[in-house]
């Protein structure tokens, strides 16, 4: 006997659940979160789940709040008897805190996976993880997409004449050679220092970029200083074009203020993030037919492979 799916969606990305929902071919479970007046929220299931594959799907961006209802939403669930319930974290927060880099602080992302397993969850599905090793984090299968599988296709579809990935530091270097490779063409790489988090002293480029269409890669853009810094650098140093290629567009205060006034031809997102404002330079490109065919195979006990067609070196 089949088991029953369901789709749930966390307050914060129901924007990108209804178009998973859509692509899967059903409709999003009915679900309420009722808001106490101290700022306390409780959700709630409206239909039985009991005996079912419960997907919940909720990027934990900030504030907190977002993980916190995702893992009220996996207990509830749990409680309510739900076969097997899996987070679907198309943005995982926290991962920037994968190790300690410095004396007395947390490994946040170990305490995230520690909460959602507590929580109840069997499965996690992702994207572009800040740091493969967090997958190491839990103790139940991680299901960890690329978003190069998207991203690869539209540059190639740009048909740049003289494409060379870049990198906006040296943490990156190896996900702009792993697309190089898949690409065929050349890779350069900025060297940064910073004099603070999100503070850069100085930065220099390391290759070749004179007439070049470069496209600099990364995973997660918060403020946006190193990556439109990286840019100019790219047109000073005599690029042709420079695009922006970024997963997880966190773009928070001025960052989009930034990416509008920079050199950049285009800025390519997903959408794990919703954008908080509109920019013309700015090109969103869906993730939820991904999600939602990796949600039907993970239902139907099939393989995932095909979908790290583009991803097996990164």
């Amino acid at each position: 006997m089949s088991t029953t799916v369901h789709i749930f969606s966390g307050t914060a990305s129901r924007y990108l659940s209804q178009q998973i929902a859509d692509e899967y071919g059903k409709p999003l479970g009915n679900e309420v979160v009722e808001k106490f007046s101290d700022g306390e929220f409780q959700p709630s299931f409206e239909e039985t789940v009991r005996g079912s594959d419960v997907f919940i799907i909720q990027s934990t961006f900030a504030p907190s709040d977002n993980l916190m209802e995702l893992l009220l939403m996996v207990d509830a669930a749990k409680r309510a008897s739900a076969k097997q319930v899996v987070a679907v974290i198309p943005y995982f927060g926290f991962a920037r805190q994968d190790r300690k880099d410095k004396p007395r602080v947390p490994i946040g992302a170990k305490l995230i996976a520690n909460l959602l397993t507590a929580a109840g969850v069997g499965r996690v599905i992702t994207m572009d993880l800040h740091a493969d090793q967090i997958q190491g984090f839990f103790d139940v299968p991680v299901d960890h997409m690329y978003a190069s599988s998207i991203f690869v296709p539209y540059i190639k579809n740009l048909n740049l004449p003289n494409l060379v990935m870049a990198s906006p530091d040296t943490g990156g270097t190896r996900r702009a050679g792993a697309y190089a490779k898949f690409l065929n063409c050349e890779i350069v790489v900025c060297y940064k220092q910073r004099v603070k988090a999100n503070v850069i002293e100085r930065m220099v480029l390391i290759g070749d970029v004179k007439d070049k269409d470069v496209v600099l890669v990364d995973d997660i853009i918060d403020t946006g200083g190193t990556i439109t810094k990286a840019a100019q650098m790219m047109m000073e140093n005599g690029a042709r074009s420079v695009r922006g290629v970024c997963t997880h567009p966190i773009l928070s205060g001025s960052a989009v203020e930034r990416i509008a006034k920079s050199p950049f031809d285009e800025f390519i997102i997903t959408d794990t993030i919703p954008l908080r404002q509109e920019c013309e330079k700015i090109t969103v490109l869906s993730t939820a037919k991904l999600f939602a065919d990796v949600i039907r195979r993970v239902s139907n006990f099939e393989s995932i492979s095909s979908h790290f067609q583009f991803t097996t070196i990164l």
